[in-house]
């Protein structure tokens, strides 16, 4: 069947296009290497940048965590204590207690960490994959490198109470916070 177009003129099409995407990626690498693209915290992204990175940070997330099965005995009381703790002395100073007092190093976070008091669109399978493995160039750590799978569940448990809890009972569930840490540290799963 005859398309009436040569195939002289697809092959510049095709060249010029093979072409077109290696000067692309040529300018882009050069913005890259001569420091084109500011990377400062107390700068804000484009709203390209923004969205692409907010849009490969969801979808990677749901993808890599779909296969994650909560454990049987997910939300007992016990975990939600331990993982109030840990929450206390490891995720607080990010991503804040009920009182939405902000921290220093929550102020000098970009993209800022999310309030976890107000609740979260993952779900426990997401949260306990984002703990675990982290998310780069936000500021989140693997906490998977040095706590069990054991403490990540407890602090996910904790998290689907956060939202309910007042600063009065957030203070009470975290009093001993410091203390529970620091006994923690000869559990196995921990590795600091």
């Amino acid at each position: 069947m005859n398309t009436g177009i040569s195939s002289s003129f697809r092959c510049r099409v095709l060249i010029w296009t093979v072409f077109g995407v290696f000067v692309v990626a040529i300018l882009a690498a050069a913005f890259g290497i001569y420091g084109g693209y500011n990377v400062a915290a107390d700068e804000p992204h484009s709203a390209v940048v923004l969205w692409l990175a907010n849009t490969t940070r969801v979808h990677s997330i749901a993808s890599h965590a779909q296969s994650i099965i909560l454990p049987a005995d997910f939300g007992t009381d016990d975990q939600v204590r331990a993982g109030a703790s840990e929450y206390a002395e490891m995720c607080s100073s990010c991503h804040l207690a009920p009182d939405g007092v902000r921290s220093e190093i929550s102020l000098g976070l970009y993209p800022r960490a999310p309030e976890l008091a107000k609740g979260t669109s993952l779900t426990p399978g997401e949260e306990f994959w984002v703990i675990k493995h982290g998310i780069k160039m936000t500021g989140m750590p693997a906490w998977g490198t040095t706590h069990s799978d054991k403490i990540v569940w407890s602090i996910v448990a904790f998290l689907q109470k956060l939202p309910s809890l007042s600063p009065d009972q957030y203070k009470a569930l975290t009093k001993d916070a410091a203390e529970e840490h620091d006994e923690m540290k000869d559990m196995p799963g921990m590795k600091h």
